[in-house]
């Protein structure tokens, strides 16, 4: 029985029925019948029914007759000592499977360091398939000792690494991470955020990220896949490639903007984002494709555009789009 089976969804000591329940069959010595019981608490029988089904579930009421209508009290220290002695004994049973489980795996362990020996390192191999992609991402999380570097395209936490993320800053790993704006107008998302960055990660956000990536450690990068219905990521070894991310990283980190505060929207970051739909609509692309390669929805997208086409005056969305890079040329001489 796991815990959560002993007031589930409730607090014992809250302001449910279930204290009074108990409280009341102390107090008579049984509950002899559900109906009496309710009609002297001045409940509803449904309500007494739920508490008492609780009370048992929870060993502080047994059933006392054959007709399972009569429920006598049992003493708190009895009942906690059986619920706790299942769950001990279910703890126990889970980690002699976890011993085996380590066991027979690792059996084959000398095998695959003595192929890995006898071969010559590569600089990248790929890995597909949740099991295998979290597996070594925890692998590489658990070794990392001082930097993760976190390029996050889409939305959401890349992998879905939050909570991963999170025991890396418990242990002082310095966190960065580089994601879309749109993440500044998905409530989900920013509350995920939020709690990163409570934690001590620092997170910037930029108009357009092509591909995940995370660097662990300034020398091993991970590149998650762009699609598929698998998980897949390649795992890069290459000092070169590896230097290369750290120099796009840092790129990138200076062009970004901070994510402060749990405030929503795109306030700090318009001039950047409206920048990067007049460069796309300059190159002919539809709402839909500028909305997608900018990780935001079409309506968001056409919102923006309807914006810049109002400031710049333009009739048309490439005549929006040449103005405004000509304008930001001009500003950047």
């Amino acid at each position: 029985m796991t815990m959560t089976a002993l007031f589930p969804g409730r607090s014992p000591a809250g302001g449910d029925h279930v204290t009074d329940v108990y409280r009341y069959a102390s107090r008579k010595g049984a509950i002899e019948s559900v109906e009496a019981a309710a009609e002297d608490l001045g409940l509803a029988v449904r309500d007494v029914s739920a508490a008492v089904e609780h009370l048992v579930e929870s060993r502080l009421l047994r059933v006392d007759d054959s007709a399972g209508l009569r429920f006598t009290p049992v003493d708190p220290e009895l009942a906690a000592a059986s619920l706790v002695s299942s769950v001990e004994r279910e703890i126990y049973q889970r980690r002699e499977l976890i011993d085996q489980i380590k066991e027979r795996i690792g059996t084959f362990q000398p095998d695959y360091i003595a192929a890995e020996a006898s071969t010559a390192p590569r600089a990248v191999d790929y890995l597909v398939g949740s099991m295998e992609v979290r597996g070594f991402l925890k692998t590489a999380s658990d070794g990392c000792r001082d930097e993760v570097l976190v390029l996050q395209a889409g939305g959401g936490v890349t992998g879905d690494l939050s909570e991963t993320f999170l025991a890396l800053l418990a242990r002082g790993v310095v966190v960065r991470i580089i994601c879309q704006h749109r993440n500044r107008g998905d409530v989900s998302t920013r509350m995920r955020m939020k709690r990163l960055t409570d934690a001590g990660a620092v997170v910037y956000t930029l108009s357009h990220i092509p591909r995940s990536a995370v660097v662990f450690d300034r020398s091993l990068v991970v590149m998650f896949g762009s699609g598929g219905e698998e998980a897949n990521v390649a795992r890069v070894r290459d000092y070169g490639i590896a230097q290369f991310f750290l120099d796009l990283f840092n790129h990138l980190w200076e062009m970004a903007t901070p994510l402060e505060g749990i405030e929503f929207g795109y306030a700090d970051v318009a001039d950047d984002l409206q920048q990067s739909i007049a460069a796309l609509m300059a190159k002919g692309y539809t709402d839909e494709v500028v909305a997608r390669k900018l990780g935001m929805s079409v309506r968001s997208c056409r919102r923006h555009i309807a914006t810049l086409m109002r400031e710049l005056d333009a009739t048309s969305r490439f005549q929006a789009g040449v103005a405004a890079a000509r304008s930001f040329l001009r500003n950047a001489g």
